[in-house]
Order: structure tokens, then C-alpha cells, then sequence
């Protein structure tokens, strides 16, 4: 039989635990080895703990917790050790564990674990007991913690219910106010509906009146040139029969000479009564003013020329400028790139447009350059020079697009050149009736002044 550091038998160190220790009787154990740590040698521990030997209590506890149990647990002087610092630190506890009567206040981890480390008589069934009691303490606790968190989720429940109501209240009320609100649009929009029948029945009203207006205007238009070409034939007449007055009046027939005159003359009056008549009025607006473009003051025709010249020939230009009511357009950058390119932008348009102005002046056709926009960093200042419109394409509306449409808002039959080197803006405007021109036959035309 083993005996205890005090000389008295152990009658507990034959008994084993046939159990893992409960959790709560084992870091009680746990705190009593780190707590008796202190108290001993560096040689009195064993050697797996002597690392431990700086540390804190709670150090310990927390970092050599399995190695402080397995010690106790295999190392029976290190456990006896331990022993005899607790009896030292709780005389009354390990006294009555020692009698086998434990005291019935304590609490039954202290004496579990206690029994554990001194192994009196009966320690195992203690350390049972323990446990046992220690899983009831929890299992109540959990009860108690359940039926608090029961009574807390009941409380939340009947919260929500009420919240719930209140929620489903007020949705309901808004669900109410949404369907008056969309009946209310519905009425709206079926009013906004029969608004807009009234309006298109009103405007396929007015769309067959501009048709029948169009239609006695066209009418009228047929009536003044059928009477204009009857005025024209009886001008005819009276030219006729003015050329025999005049023929009568060399052979001295001179009464027939005025019955001619007073023919002549009521021809005439026919003619200006007739232009009163149909009021028209006078052409003042060129097509190519009605083209939308940015201007910095104010801003394509059948192949007329003889085709004997070649189309590198300036004088070619000088032939398409002398065709009545001819209109020049030219691609300004495109010009002045392919003639000086290394100038600045403003230099360069500036020397352009002083020659075209030129030209317009000694040709008399109506001459417009355009510029690209997007070269442009600022608003030009620019004051054009007489004779010659200056246009620049709106952002993001390309020179080239801007002469396409200035070609197609002149009417068919009229003389356009359109001054450009681009082949895809020279096909384009051919294909509309305009007559292309490179930019270098223009530049030899204004260089020869």
C-alpha cells in the first residue's frame, strides 16, 4: 500500500477512474496544480513543466493545461506534491476528504477535484458524484437559460404579431390610396386618350384642307401658266406684227404702225396686271442659306465644261464659273492642306478665303467655304470677305456631311462645284448631280490671280 507524503496511508491509490474527468471537475483540478506551481523547485517539477515555471497562474491554466493534467494524472510524487500544497492552502477540505465525511456546503467540483489530487478513500465515486451534479447544475441551468430565451422569444413573437398588425394596417391603407390613385390615372388616361383621337381626327381634318388647299393652289399655278403661255403667244403676235409695222413704216404705212404700237402696249399691260394679279414674291432666300451649320458671319452641278480641257486645267473652273447662276462650294482644310499645310489653321483659312474672295469678284458666281468644326478649339472671330459665305459644321456633323447637304438643298439644274480632293465626298456629290474639282486645280487658279 502506498503511503501519503505524511506518512499515512493511501487507501485511494488503488482506485481508478474509469472515466475521462468531467470538464468542470478538470479545470478545477487544473487551477489547483497551476496554482501550487509557484510553490515549488525547478528540480521538484517535472521536466515537461519546468518551461512553465515563469509563467502566470493564469498563464499556466491557459497554456499548459494538458501538460499540468498528464503530470498529475502519471507523475505520482509531482500529484503527492501538488497534495500537500492544497492541504496547506484548504486544511478543513482535504481534512474532511482524509475522515470521508465532505463538507456538505462545498461545492461539489472543489471537492471533486480535490479528492482527484489527494485520492483519499472513495475518490473516484466523489469525482462520479461530481460530475453527475455537475452535468444536473448544467442541464438546470440550460433548462432556466431555455425558458428565459423561450419567454424572450415569446415576447418578441407577440411583438411582432403586433407589429405585423400594425404594418399589414398601414399597407393596407397604402394599397388603398395606390388603387384610388390608379383609378384616378386610368380616368386621366382615358380622357388623354380621347384627347388625342380628337387630335388626330383634327389633324387628318386639317391635313385633307392643306391637301385641298394645295390642290386649288396647284390648280391656279396650272391656270397662271396656261395664261402666261397664251400672254406669250399673243407677245408673239404682237412681235410679229410690230416687225410688219415696222416693215409698213419703211414703206410709210404709218396708221398701221400705230394700230401696232397700241397692241403692243395693251400686250404689256396684260402681262404686269397678271404679275399683280397672282402677287408674287421675289426670290430673296438662296437654298443653301437654309442649310443648318455654325457661321462665323454668313456661308453639285452636271459636267458642263468643254471636254477638250483637261481636269487638271484651271481654266476648266473658269468654264463650270461662267455657267449662269454657278455656285462654288469648297472644303476649306481640304484646300488649304494640300496647298500649305505647315501654316496655322487660321492663317490658312484666312489666306483662303482672301483669294476666293477674289475669284467670287472677278466671276460673279455665289461661293461658299466650309470648314470642319471639330478643329476648331474656340469660337472663330472672323469677319468674311465679300463675295464669299464661310460655314462651319456643327459638332459632330462632319465637314464633308455638310457639303453633301448643301448640294442636295440646291434644286436640279443648277450649275454646283464642289472643290474637293476626298473621293468618297467627290463620288457622293456626283451621284447628286455636282461637279467634283481637286483641290489643286483650284489652287492654280488662285495662284494665277
Amino acid at each position: 500500500m502506498v503511503e501519503s507524503a505524511g506518512g499515512e496511508p493511501d487507501d485511494g491509490a488503488a482506485e481508478v477512474l474509469d472515466r475521462p474527468l468531467p470538464d468542470g471537475v478538470r479545470r478545477r483540478v487544473v487551477q489547483i496544480v497551476s496554482d501550487g506551481f509557484g510553490a515549488l523547485t525547478l528540480a521538484e517539477l517535472p521536466p515537461q513543466l519546468r518551461q512553465y515555471a515563469r509563467f502566470t497562474p493564469t498563464r499556466r491554466a491557459k497554456f499548459a493545461a494538458n501538460a499540468m493534467a498528464a503530470a498529475l494524472e502519471n507523475d505520482t510524487l509531482f500529484r503527492q506534491r501538488i497534495g500537500e500544497r492544497l492541504r496547506e492552502v484548504q486544511p478543513e477540505l482535504a481534512g474532511a476528504l482524509a475522515a470521508g465525511s465532505p463538507p456538505p456546503a462545498a461545492d461539489p467540483l472543489d471537492v471533486a477535484a480535490a479528492a482527484y489530487v489527494l485520492r483519499p478513500a472513495g475518490w473516484v465515486k466523489l469525482v462520479t458524484a461530481a460530475g453527475e451534479e455537475a452535468q444536473r447544475a448544467d442541464a438546470e441551468r440550460v433548462d432556466d437559460e431555455t425558458r428565459a430565451e423561450l419567454e424572450r422569444l415569446r415576447e418578441e413573437l407577440a411583438a411582432a404579431r403586433g407589429q405585423t398588425r400594425v404594418e399589414t394596417e398601414r399597407l393596407r391603407a397604402e394599397l388603398e390610396s395606390a388603387r384610388k390613385e390608379a383609378e384616378s390615372m386610368h380616368r386621366k388616361l382615358r380622357g388623354a386618350l380621347s384627347d388625342v383621337k380628337r387630335g388626330e381626327a383634327a389633324l387628318r381634318k386639317a391635313a385633307a384642307e392643306v391637301e385641298a388647299v394645295r390642290a386649288e393652289g396647284q390648280a391656279q399655278l396650272s391656270a397662271a401658266e396656261s395664261e402666261t403661255r397664251r400672254l406669250k403667244a399673243r407677245l408673239a403676235e404682237t412681235e410679229a406684227a410690230l416687225e410688219a409695222s415696222r416693215r409698213a413704216a419703211r414703206e410709210g404705212r404709218s396708221v398701221e404702225d400705230m394700230r401696232l404700237r397700241l397692241l403692243l402696249d395693251t400686250v404689256l399691260d396684260a402681262a404686269q396686271g397678271l404679275r399683280r394679279e397672282l402677287a408674287l414674291p421675289p426670290v430673296s432666300v438662296r437654298p443653301a442659306e437654309t442649310v443648318d451649320a455654325v457661321e462665323p458671319g454668313r456661308m453639285s452641278p452636271k459636267d458642263i465644261a468643254a471636254r477638250a480641257l483637261s481636269e487638271n486645267d484651271p481654266a476648266i473652273l473658269d468654264q463650270l464659273l461662267a455657267l449662269p447662276q454657278a455656285h462654288l462650294v469648297v472644303d476649306g482644310y481640304n484646300v488649304t492642306k494640300t496647298g500649305y499645310p505647315t501654316m496655322p489653321l487660321d492663317k490658312q483659312r484666312l489666306r483662303l478665303l482672301g483669294s476666293l474672295s477674289q475669284l467670287a469678284l472677278q466671276s460673279g458666281a455665289e461661293v461658299t467655304c466650309v470648314f470642319d468644326g471639330a478643329e476648331l478649339a474656340a469660337p472663330v472671330l472672323l469677319a468674311p470677305p465679300r463675295g464669299v459665305r464661310v460655314l462651319f459644321s456643327k459638332p459632330g456633323v462632319t465637314a464633308d456631311e455638310l457639303i453633301r447637304q448643301l448640294v442636295r438643298a440646291e434644286p436640279p439644274g443648277r450649275p454646283v462645284v464642289v472643290v474637293s480632293t476626298d473621293r468618297e465626298v467627290a463620288d457622293g456629290i456626283a451621284k447628286a448631280g455636282a461637279r467634283p474639282v481637286a483641290s489643286a486645280v483650284l489652287l492654280k487658279r488662285l495662284s494665277r490671280g
